[in-house]
């Protein structure tokens, strides 16, 4: 008989009561790593993510203009609107939007976005914003899409909207802004460190959320019926015009035919 040799390796859970229920413990703790690992959400700070907003910490430009942005206002006048380009090294680089009149002016962006929930903020401060109009904010050219808006004086703070894209994605324009439309406003507004940022939903509670999908379908024009009724109520009024001049016009063709006789010396045939 061939003896074989014994495993003299320890066996790290010997039999036994209590070493059943450490067996069942360390199972227990691996299925919930394992289930947590399977749960956590792709995206889970929005300061991980990419800024899909191009130069948005206004890093890059010459002169006075900062790469991929534009200027716009309602009275685009030096006199009533101007903007400035402040680059630093040793500080966050800044845009201003002095409107000196009443006016809606703002640096601004066009993106085309995939559909999914965006976080989009900006840290701004302001001087002289009047207190009764559309204020200094971050917002989406798209009927009343803004941030939080800051009147007066105001230190540093950091504003934020929230934007649900929904279809096959959409253009939007992105704007940090005086004023806005039909809310015209005076007096200065700087921008630093703007962000457009992918996440999963907005967190609890948070404001302002906005659906794009639902905003654009309220502000899209009423169509009034259906084409085919359109071209039916069309056919039926041309037909009715045909049935009145067939009734009611046979005096006006004769003072026309008359009117020819006369013109060619022939007798008119009555």
């Amino acid at each position: 008989m061939i003896a074989h040799p014994r495993n003299l390796t320890p066996d790290p859970f010997p039999r036994g009561k209590g070493n059943n229920r450490a067996r069942r413990l360390l199972g227990a703790l691996f299925l919930c790593a394992m289930l947590a690992a399977v749960s956590m959400p792709h995206r889970t700070f929005a300061a991980d993510q990419k800024n899909l907003l191009l130069n948005g910490d206004f890093k890059k430009g010459s002169e006075d203009q900062p790469d991929s942005w534009r200027t716009e206002a309602w009275i685009n006048s030096p006199e009533a609107f101007q903007t400035h380009w402040h680059s630093y090294t040793d500080k966050p680089s800044e845009m201003e939007v002095d409107n000196l009149q009443a006016n809606d002016g703002r640096w601004m962006q066009p993106l085309t976005v995939p559909p999914g929930w965006y976080q989009l903020s900006v840290d701004l401060r302001t001087e002289n914003v009047g207190a009764k109009e559309s204020g200094a904010s971050i917002s989406v050219m798209e009927d009343g899409i803004m941030s939080a808006d800051i009147h007066g004086t105001t230190d540093w703070q950091r504003v934020t909207l929230y934007l649900k894209v929904g279809g096959h994605g959409a253009d939007i324009d992105v704007a940090l802004r005086v004023g806005g439309f039909g809310s015209l406003n005076s007096g200065k507004a700087f921008f630093r460190n703007a962000s457009l940022i992918a996440i999963d939903a907005p967190p609890p509670s948070a404001t302002p959320t906005y659906d794009l999908n639902v905003i654009r379908k309220q502000a899209a024009p009423v169509q009034i019926g259906s084409p085919f009724s359109l071209v039916f109520t069309f056919a039926m009024l041309a037909g009715i015009a045909w049935v009145g001049w067939r009734i009611y016009g046979d005096d006006d063709f004769r003072i026309l035919n008359k009117f020819r006789a006369a013109m060619t010396g022939r007798p008119n045939k009555r």
